[in-house]
């Protein structure tokens, strides 16, 4: 009796088995390879560390350029008596543009760094550290008067400008505004002057000019016979009261830990480098902002 089913008639179909990854089981997701998003990811973690140090060491460098160009244009002493040359402004200028790029606080007016004691490196015409020179020069022979150095005191939202005057080379004075700051938002900062001061000067006996050693001596034996509070006003300096009558808006553009340039509402800008950080005796250097 012969089979019903022939040898040649039979067809092995052959079981694929699939991959696990792309098997579907009831309430499972399809499982699909990540391998190029991982290695996208590892590669954008990896090219970013490159790119924060060569934008920071970009910035390091344009502070340093800056700074020497502040040299190279005669520093503190050509720009009070005018003696900065057009090219060497602008130079200046384009430098401080170029940092203030850089800027890395998105939010300067709140930022630990603002408080401390400042030097003026670098202002223009309508900053209170201009007002204070012309003061100066207004009532003193330039031949006679020098403008030294000026420096800022940020703390509490009060400000100090010191502006230190030498006279005849032997005669130390200050002249100090004190002005109300506030903020305005992110970037903007309002300042209110409160008062002005001339301190009682300084006398350094043994820098005196002989052909003025006699006058001296003469002022001098004089100033001891004055009624006592004529002397103690003179010792105390004189004020000049401002009562906010002057008040002008600027704009923080660019601040770290070493240098802060701020401009005015005309786009000028002033140029601050770091003295002295307010936890490291600021109420020593200036008592009234003691906490």
């Amino acid at each position: 009796m012969r089979s019903s089913f022939s040898s040649t008639s039979l067809t092995v179909v052959p079981f694929i088995r699939l991959p696990e990854c792309n098997r579907r089981s009831p309430g499972h997701r399809i499982r699909r390879p990540r391998t190029s998003f991982t290695a996208m990811v590892q590669q954008t973690v990896e090219g970013g560390a490159p790119a924060t140090y060569a934008k920071e060491m970009e910035r390091l460098s344009a502070k340093e350029s800056l700074l020497l160009a502040f040299k190279d244009a005669g520093g503190f002493e050509a720009l009070v008596s005018g003696k900065t040359t057009d090219m060497q402004r602008i130079d200046v200028n384009e430098r401080i543009t170029g940092l203030e790029r850089l800027n890395p606080s998105p939010r300067p007016t709140t930022s630990p760094f603002l408080e401390g004691l400042w030097n003026f490196e670098w202002f223009g015409s309508g900053s209170p550290g201009l007002f204070a020179a012309k003061v100066i020069f207004e009532r003193f022979p330039s031949t006679l008067a020098g403008l030294s150095k000026m420096n800022l005191v940020l703390k509490d939202g009060y400000a100090k400008v010191t502006a230190h005057v030498k006279l005849l080379n032997s005669i130390e004075t200050k002249f100090v505004l004190s002005t109300k700051v506030s903020v305005e938002g992110p970037l903007r900062m309002k300042e209110e002057y409160v008062e002005g001061i001339f301190e009682s000067p300084t006398i350094v006996e043994e820098t005196i000019p002989e052909q003025l050693k006699g006058a001296y001596s003469q002022a001098l034996a004089t100033a001891q016979q004055l009624p006592v509070p004529i002397r103690d006003a003179v010792a105390n300096g004189l004020r000049v009261p401002l009562s906010g009558t002057f008040q002008r808006l600027f704009m923080i553009s660019y601040l770290d830990e070493e240098i802060l340039i701020i401009r005015d509402t005309a786009g000028i800008p002033e140029v601050l480098t770091r003295l002295e950080a307010p936890s490291s005796g600021m109420s020593e250097t200036n008592p009234e902002y003691e906490s």
